[in-house]
C-alpha cells in the first residue's frame, strides 16, 4: 500500500515535489527511454524534452500515477505516488493530450463541476476568470463537440488551471494553441512558479522554454541528460 503523503506541513519547504532516481518507465517489459533521474522543488519549472516517441508522456503518466514505473524511484511529495488518494488528488492537477468530456455539458459547466469537486471556493468567480484567460467566455455555453481544436485545448487547460495544485503536470500545453495564447500560457506558468506550485512540463516549444527558463531534462535511448535551458532549446531546434 503506498504512503500517504499527507499535508503539506509534514514535509520541509524545500523538499523535492517530485523525486526520481533511476527511474524506467514503458508499457509491457519494454523500456521507451534511458532511465531518468530528476528532482523537481517548489517553485520550479522543469521541461522534458525529446524526440517524438522520447518517453516525455510516459513518465509524465508515472508521476501522475497513471502509469506504473517499470523499475527505480519516483516519489511525489515524499512518497510513492498513487492517485486514488484524496491527498494526491487535493495536490496535483495534470494536462495530458486526453480530450474526454461529459457529453452534455457545457464548457461553463465542465469547469463549475471540476472546481466544485476539489473543493475550489468561489467557483462561479474562478470558473469566469479563467473563461476570459482562455477565451472562452464567448463559448461558456457551447459543448464541447462544438468547438474548434484550439478552444477544446484550451478549455483542457482551463480544467486543470481550475484545480487546487502544489504540482502542475503538462503534457505538451503549447499544442494547437495560437501565438498569443502561448505567450499567455507562459505567463500562465511563470505564475503558478511564483506562487510555490511546482510545474513539470513536457515540450517541443523553444519559445515557450526560452519564455520560462526552464532547466530541462533530454529524455533519450542511451542517456538522459539534464541541460539548461539555453541547451534545451538548441536541443530541440536540433543544433545540440
Amino acid at each position: 500500500m503506498s504512503r500517504d503523503p499527507g499535508s503539506p506541513r509534514d514535509r520541509p519547504e524545500d523538499a523535492p515535489v517530485v523525486l526520481a532516481r533511476g527511474l524506467v518507465v514503458g508499457y509491457g517489459p519494454i523500456p521507451v527511454c534511458a532511465p531518468v533521474d530528476l528532482s523537481l522543488r517548489p517553485g520550479q519549472v522543469l521541461a522534458l524534452v525529446g524526440a517524438n516517441g522520447s518517453g516525455k508522456s510516459t513518465v509524465l503518466r508515472a508521476v501522475l500515477g497513471l502509469l506504473e514505473p517499470l523499475s527505480g524511484r519516483l516519489e511525489v511529495f515524499g512518497a510513492p505516488v498513487d492517485e486514488r488518494l484524496a491527498t494526491v488528488r487535493a495536490r496535483v492537477a495534470g494536462v495530458l493530450d486526453d480530450d474526454a468530456w461529459f457529453p452534455g455539458l457545457t464548457v461553463r459547466e465542465h469547469l463549475l463541476l471540476t472546481a466544485a469537486g476539489h473543493g475550489v471556493r468561489n467557483t462561479s468567480t474562478v470558473v469566469d476568470d479563467l473563461l476570459e484567460t482562455f477565451g472562452l467566455t464567448d463559448h461558456e455555453d457551447a459543448v464541447p463537440s462544438a468547438l474548434s481544436s484550439g478552444q477544446r485545448r484550451r478549455l483542457l487547460l482551463a480544467a486543470g488551471f481550475v484545480r487546487p495544485r502544489d504540482l502542475l503536470v503538462l503534457d505538451e500545453p503549447e499544442q494547437r494553441l495560437d501565438a498569443a495564447m502561448r505567450s499567455e500560457l507562459a505567463e500562465l506558468i511563470r505564475a503558478e512558479a511564483r506562487r510555490g506550485t511546482a510545474v513539470l512540463l513536457a515540450t517541443h516549444d523553444p519559445a515557450l522554454l526560452t519564455a520560462l527558463g526552464a532547466r530541462a531534462v533530454l529524455l533519450d535511448d542511451d542517456r538522459c541528460r539534464r541541460l539548461s535551458a539555453a541547451d534545451a532549446v538548441a536541443a530541440i531546434t536540433g543544433v545540440l
